[in-house]
Formats: structure tokens, C-alpha cells, sequence
């Protein structure tokens, strides 16, 4: 992080509030990216409807954070790819629509259920109306992933073996349990990754049934502990593309803001 939390959270909430953040930022990003090219209209205006929410949503985190001693131009202008804390999900535009499709299905899907385990006083009433939103992205991506699992299973299946572990990395690792995750312990959060991870994993499994695609296992090895990195939430060096990041920062019209 780009400041120490001042009194308030807990600093590993800090990083776990920034890392829904910034995972949401970068859906908006990806959203917005598919919004004129999906294969029908309806698609394309869910598209630039989640974009807005998802980063009408980013505001409010961003706001929250602030108020907890992190930097304002470094969340908005100041940071190198490396310092965003995106689920490994985003990290590329994807450019097919059914592997679109999970890719958004799972991130978007974690990125609530992160969330909504949140039990902290400064999130009373936001989260709700959030879910409010996510009630209806979460819906859409449910129904073309069922669609497209009996159209195109095998292209489902492909990219589930890809971003399934990518978003269990994001997650964290399966030992943070009822007694040892660290945010259930402080109260920050109401319940611990190993719940989220099963209950991601159990949610598309059950989504899937009746279709030819069958979805990976949930690996109690992925992420390893020992490589983790607690405060980005994935393993490796890894990052988002730079040219997104020049886009989200605004880098080509900086001359235009208004002061």
C-alpha cells in the first residue's frame, strides 16, 4: 500500500478493501471493452450497465479508503501496474466471448462474495445497495454461462481451467479457515476464505449440472501459502496489462482536466 492505515482498519483490511477495489475498477475496464462487440444488442447494453455500476461502485471504495490514510492521487494517477491489486482474472482483455463470459462470471461472482462478508459499521447500507446491482450481473452472467455451456462446452471448459485457479489465488489460500483467517479473527469479515472459495466452487458446479462441462476441483493446493502475497492476493509477479492501466489513469488527456 502507498500509506500505512490510520486508525481504523485494520491494515489487512485495508489491502482486502483495495483489492475488491481495484478487481472491480478492472471489471469495469473489461466490461466496457466488450460493450459495443458482443454478439447482440442485449449484451452490449448489459455490458455498458455494468461498467457503470461497477465503477459507480470503485467510487465508493475509493472513498472509504481514502479516509483511511490511502493516498488519493495514488489511487487514481500515481500507481505502476505492479501496485494494483486486480484479481489475475483481469490481468488480460480477453477476446473470445465465451471465455469473456467466465472470466467475468467467476471475478465479478468473488468479487461480491468478498464483499459482502464484510461486517465493519462504514459498510452498513452500501453493500446492500450494491448487491442490489450485482443481483443483476450476477444473473446475466449465470444465464449465457449455462447457455454457452450447451452451445460451446468446449471453449466453457477451457476457460474454467484457466481462470478457476486464477480466481482461487485471488481468493486466498484454503487454510484460512474459521480459526485462522486473520480478518474473521479481528471482525472484519463474517466469514473466512475456505467458506468463499466452496461456496464459489459449489455455485458453478451446480450451474453446470446437466451440461457436458464439468468444473475443475477445488484444489486445496492452489494457492500455496508460502508464495502467496497477502496484500495483491495472488502468487508471482504478475500484473495488469500497462496500456490499461495508461487508460484508467487517464494518461492521454491529462492536459484536459479541469482543476
Amino acid at each position: 500500500m502507498s500509506a500505512e492505515a490510520e486508525a481504523g482498519w485494520p491494515a489487512k483490511a485495508v489491502d482486502y478493501v483495495q483489492a475488491i477495489a481495484d478487481t472491480k475498477l478492472l471489471l469495469g475496464q473489461r466490461y466496457g471493452e466488450w460493450m459495443l462487440k458482443a454478439p447482440n444488442l442485449e449484451d452490449d447494453i448489459s455490458g455498458a450497465s455494468n461498467a457503470q455500476d461497477e465503477i459507480g461502485q470503485v467510487r465508493q471504495l475509493f472513498r472509504l479508503l481514502k479516509q483511511q490514510g490511502v493516498g488519493d492521487d495514488w489511487l487514481e494517477s500515481e500507481r505502476d501496474p505492479e501496485e494494483y491489486a486486480n484479481a489475475p482474472t483481469l490481468d488480460e482483455e480477453e477476446t473470445q466471448w465465451p471465455a469473456f463470459i467466465v472470466q467475468a462470471a467467476l471475478t465479478d461472482r468473488t468479487a461480491w462474495l468478498l464483499l459482502d462478508a464484510i461486517d465493519h459499521d462504514d459498510f452498513t447500507g452500501m453493500v446492500q445497495k450494491m448487491g442490489e446491482d450485482e443481483y443483476f450481473h450476477l444473473e446475466h452472467h449465470d444465464g449465457r454461462l449455462e447457455q454457452l455451456a450447451k452451445t460451446h462446452p468446449e471453449a466453457v471448459e477451457e476457460a474454467l481451467e484457466q481462470y478457476f485457479p486464477e480466481i482461487l489465488t485471488f481468493i486466498g489460500p484454503a487454510s484460512y479457515d474459521e480459526e485462522s483467517d486473520p480478518l474473521v479473527n479481528v471482525g472484519f469479515t463474517d466469514r473466512p476464505v475456505s467458506e468463499i472459495r466452496r461456496a464459489v466452487h459449489d455455485h458453478f458446479a451446480t450451474l453446470l449440472e446437466g451440461t457436458e462441462v464439468s468444473m475443475p476441483p477445488l484444489d486445496d493446493s492452489v494457492p500455496d501459502p508460502d508464495e502467496w502475497d497477502e496484500t495483491r492476493r495472488r502468487t508471482g509477479d504478475g500484473h495488469v496489462e500497462p496500456d490499461v492501466v495508461d487508460q484508467l489513469q487517464g494518461l492521454s488527456n491529462k492536459e484536459y482536466v479541469i482543476e
